[in-house]
């Protein structure tokens, strides 16, 4: 493995690693996904453990009831996975014709949850290890406690003021109703007992099962659309990778519905620039990197959607006369304000 030192802001870690390196936003659950790596397990075990993990010890910014994306390489080919959940059948244009914008809490915010579905249908495909096994590190954090970093603490602080009127939220995340503070233990014997359920059923519980009754009656009695249907007829998708060549190198991004591929529209328009011009975090490299993601974003407002209801293709959003139209739109002088050019 090659190391790059040279970077505009380099560390002063020393790097400590073998052959397989985990990486995650929380120690804990990266932790858990070396575990894995010990037990003969491969990358696609590691992956979902750390992800598993992660709904326990860094609560403010995953969860159960979040979406997953997976771009993996099987050895042969790149694969993609896409387990976004779709809108319960109940939501239609009628349901939200009297509303000025999104809504911002309650059960019109969320679709079906997918990351469990992600787990399952990643380990099927390509995990080693037992399924059950994934979850051994989140349900002993969970049942037993963990240390809560700074930074997750902060956030958890400023979730308690946006939840107040969330009953269960509070009984669950806000015991004494309080966040945890930085360093203190936390434990969540709800969340652990879930997280066996899941593993012991491979995810049967959450959309056929007792979970999933949960849900649909929660959904029924605060007003939601969500049904046991819903969360039954979810299903992963396999899908092919969108990439563009980049200055000799190829980068790849899961297809709409997901909006990776404002990073692709965006690297489509900076071909067009010399960036490496301009010194690192300048205010010209800065305003040119911001101007191609605002144009790239412009496309995405417009079209990008399911891909079974899409006027346009990837392809489409990536031709060479559109991005070379946004290219020419941006000013170094001035910022600009974008229009969706692919029509």
């Amino acid at each position: 493995m090659e190391l790059f030192w040279d970077f505009p802001y380099p560390s002063r870690r020393m790097p400590v690693l073998a052959r397989n390196v985990v990486a995650t936003s929380q120690p804990l659950a990266a932790q858990a996904g070396l575990r894995m790596l010990l037990k003969g397990g491969n990358a696609a075990d590691a992956a979902i453990a750390a992800a598993i993990t992660l709904t326990v010890v860094e609560p403010t910014s995953n969860g159960i009831g979040s979406d997953a994306f997976a771009i993996v390489w099987d050895g042969e080919k790149l694969l993609g996975l896409n387990s976004s959940g779709r809108s319960p059948r109940a939501w239609t244009r009628q349901r939200f014709a009297g509303l000025k914008g999104m809504p911002t809490y309650g059960w019109d915010t969320v679709t079906v949850p997918g990351a469990v579905q992600a787990w399952v249908t990643l380990s099927e495909r390509l995990g080693k290890l037992p399924f059950e096994d994934l979850f051994e590190p989140a349900i002993a954090y969970a049942e037993h406690g963990y240390p809560v970093s700074p930074i997750t603490a902060l956030r958890w602080q400023d979730a308690q003021a946006r939840y107040p009127n969330f009953a269960e939220i509070n009984r669950t995340f806000f015991p004494g109703c309080r966040a945890p503070r930085p360093g203190e233990a936390f434990r969540c014997p709800e969340l652990a007992a879930t997280l066996a359920a899941i593993a012991e059923s491979r995810g049967e519980a959450f959309y056929r099962g007792r979970l999933a009754e949960a849900i649909a009656a929660c959904a029924a009695v605060e007003g939601g659309a969500m049904t046991l249907a819903d969360l039954a007829d979810h299903r992963a998708d396999w899908v092919e990778p969108v990439s563009v060549d980049y200055r000799g190198a190829r980068l790849h991004e899961i297809p709409p519905n997901g909006q990776g591929i404002a990073a692709l529209i965006a690297l489509g328009v900076l071909h067009h620039f010399e960036p490496g011009r301009f010194p690192v975090d300048s205010a010209d490299s800065i305003h040119l990197q911001v101007e191609a993601m605002k144009s790239a974003f412009a496309e995405v407002f417009r079209h990008v959607a399911d891909s079974e209801h899409m006027r346009v293709t990837p392809a489409d959003l990536l031709r060479a006369e559109p991005l070379a139209a946004k290219a020419a739109g941006i000013r170094m002088d001035r910022a600009g304000r974008p229009l969706a050019r692919v029509p």
